[in-house]
């Protein structure tokens, strides 16, 4: 299976992300955002974290306007994998493939920590590896991770079973307590927590790893 990494200006964990795709089995390919095609065969993006185009107007907003964007969404209009982290989250939204938004963390600081996740849901991809309920450890490294949706919209998520992770101690004062969300397909994952930095028992943890495994097996069975 092939994945494909996005880098902006000011991404900080392009490469993080690509070595957690390499370390599940993943051959991976480095993609600049001035990039106007995905590499041929490509089955999953990894969006990574970072600060991508400083930024500046709203988090993600710039890079959702990049050249290699269109070929993001045409990607996932057809069905394929698309995975953003932190930064990467909000680009997702910015580019309407997830719902809702990422506000300012509630405490208007920017947290650096790893924290506690309840596994809310093992139908997709990325978290069928893992047991529903579980708790997992991911790193958080944010200043705008308070999930913010519509009345309307947290209800169709909760309806849907789109939530896929939450905070066991919300951190950002995000809405229902949410972590991570999936589209409409389950194909498209957002999350602001970091998995790529708790593949192995060096980082403290191998939590992360089981995510990218789940998603390189949940592509095999497609």
């Amino acid at each position: 299976m092939k994945a494909a990494v996005v880098t902006f200006p000011g991404s900080n964990c392009d490469r993080d992300l690509a070595v957690a795709f390499e370390m599940a089995g993943f051959d991976v390919a480095r993609v600049w955002h001035k990039d106007t095609n995905l590499p041929v065969g490509t089955d999953v993006v990894g969006v990574p974290g970072g600060f991508s185009f400083g930024d500046y107007l709203r988090c993600g907003a710039i890079a959702a306007q990049s050249p290699i964007a269109a070929a993001i969404q045409t990607h996932a209009a057809r069905g394929g994998y698309v995975l953003g982290v932190c930064n990467g989250f909000q680009v997702l939204t910015e580019m309407r493939l997830l719902p809702g938004a990422l506000m300012r963390n509630a405490a208007l600081k920017f947290i650096c920590k790893s924290v506690d996740l309840v596994v809310a849901t093992t139908n997709s991809p990325y978290t069928s590896g893992y047991a529903k309920g579980a708790v997992v450890t991911y790193p958080i490294a944010h200043h705008d991770g308070n999930y913010t949706i519509d009345p309307a919209g947290l209800a169709k998520l909760e309806a849907e079973d789109r939530v896929a992770f939450r905070y066991v101690s919300n951190p950002n004062g995000s809405m229902a307590d949410i972590a991570g969300v999936l589209s409409e397909n389950r194909r498209v994952l957002g999350l602001m927590p970091h998995p790529e930095r708790m593949t192995e028992a060096v980082h403290g943890g191998a939590d992360g790893a089981t995510l990218f495994k789940s998603v390189l097996g949940g592509m095999a069975l497609a």
